[in-house]
């Protein structure tokens, strides 16, 4: 079952009583075009109400103009998400000194579709050009990789995560106490039958003392304590830590976060430089949880634009982020290195986030990619990349040079 947007079918699943029965309807976005707003708020006029996003530096602020916000702003979803509550962790945050940030989430599988204006040219934006009647790939086959065990003295952990929503609930910028308890409730219900090395056990944050939260969060297995602008302009942060939890294997090397930015967090993850394993894991392990999320008549939020539907549009598609901790001290120095990730698709970031430093040369490289290419090409230029990188620092190291080896931009 699938929503098929951009003017198509959207079959919308409502849940009750632990099961989900579809509705099937066909939707035109002006039918969405309705008053949602109280009186008071019809008082003053679009412009009135419209934010100053002169100084921000986002692609929703890119991208939203005066006369868009008049024409979508009374607009709502069939779960009341309006215009206003999609923007403004964009409007609270003008910018990130890392990373252009893009400003604008999803209250609702329904938002993509109802304020298809916005969303569509933010989505190709910060995509690189996709277009509203592209068509996403799927491959979740790991067979199809090729290579992917690294030389463990340059890369010390390899991980793969994604992102995954349930279908007929609304998304953590807008979802009530009750649908982020009943998340909780179908996601632990169908992880809690996992048999053999997936098999684990759910650790809710009421649960935890601090002490025990702090340290999952060194280790690298916890997400961060709501403290990041996203979830606390967004929304997703109310009613912290209700119905929000960690559950994993025995080994630790396969996870899934519950209610934080989305409805789950999918993670494999393990010490050394076998990506191929950690992608066999992740491949098999994903495939379990929607079997047993399908055996309870639920299933992912999914439709062939769009892949997999999360609450950031930077997600959509696979959701996939493939990352290794690699120690590149040489080549880090080297006034190339910007240009050489980019041109190879890859990305950096600190090992401890997005918001921190390498330490010791040691960097957290991973897939720029998540839209218009499938789960196994995302994994497969991480590891072609990181190879690469790999052979350049060994190169530097012998004081040989690395000039044969600068790749040249991808299309």
């Amino acid at each position: 079952m699938a929503s098929i947007l951009g003017g198509r079918t959207l079959l919308a699943a409502v849940a009750g009583a632990g099961a989900t029965f579809a509705i099937c309807s066909s939707l035109r976005r002006d039918v969405h075009a309705r008053n949602w707003s109280s009186p008071a708020h019809l008082k003053y006029p679009a412009s009135s109400n419209y934010p100053d996003l002169s100084k921000h530096n986002n692609h929703m602020a890119k991208i939203l103009t005066p006369a868009m916000y008049a024409r979508l702003r009374d607009r709502q979803t069939v779960n009341g998400c309006n215009l206003d509550h999609c923007i403004q962790t964009g409007v609270d945050n003008p910018g990130h000194p890392f990373i252009m940030t893009v400003g604008l989430v999803a209250g609702d599988e329904e938002s993509y579709e109802v304020f298809a204006e916005l969303f569509d040219k933010v989505i190709d934006d910060r995509h690189g050009g996709y277009g509203p009647d592209q068509k996403h790939p799927t491959d979740l086959n790991p067979t199809k990789l090729k290579g992917g065990t690294f030389d463990p003295k340059y890369v010390l952990s390899s991980r793969v995560r994604t992102g995954r929503s349930i279908r007929g609930l609304t998304l953590p910028p807008i979802c009530s106490r009750a649908e982020r308890r009943e998340v909780e409730r179908v996601v632990v219900d169908a992880l809690n039958n996992l048999k053999g090395e997936y098999a684990g056990k759910y650790y809710p944050l009421n649960n935890m003392s601090e002490a025990e939260q702090d340290q999952l969060i060194n280790d690298h297995f916890l997400f961060d304590k709501p403290v990041s602008p996203l979830l606390l302009a967004s929304g997703m942060a109310r009613d912290w830590p209700d119905a929000r939890g960690i559950w994993h294997n025995e080994e630790k090397n396969f996870l899934i976060w519950i209610n934080e930015e989305d409805h789950t967090r999918i993670i494999s993850m393990e010490k050394g430089g076998n990506m191929r394993k950690v992608f066999t894991r992740f491949c098999e392990g994903l495939r379990m949880v929607e079997d047993n999320i399908k055996a309870r008549g639920w299933e992912f939020m999914w439709n062939e634009h769009l892949g997999y539907v999360l609450t950031c549009p930077s997600n959509l598609g696979t959701g996939l982020r493939a990352g290794v901790h690699v120690k590149l001290p040489l080549l880090s120095q080297d006034a190339r290195f910007g240009s050489i990730l980019k041109n190879l698709r890859l990305q950096k970031r600190g090992t401890g986030g997005v918001d921190t430093a390498a330490t010791g040369g040691v960097f957290d490289i991973s897939n720029a990619d998540r839209l218009g290419s499938s789960e196994v090409q995302q994994v497969q230029m991480l590891v072609d990349g990181v190879d690469l990188l790999v052979e350049m620092e060994k190169r530097l190291e012998s004081r040989r040079s690395i000039n044969d080896l600068i790749p040249q931009a991808k299309n």
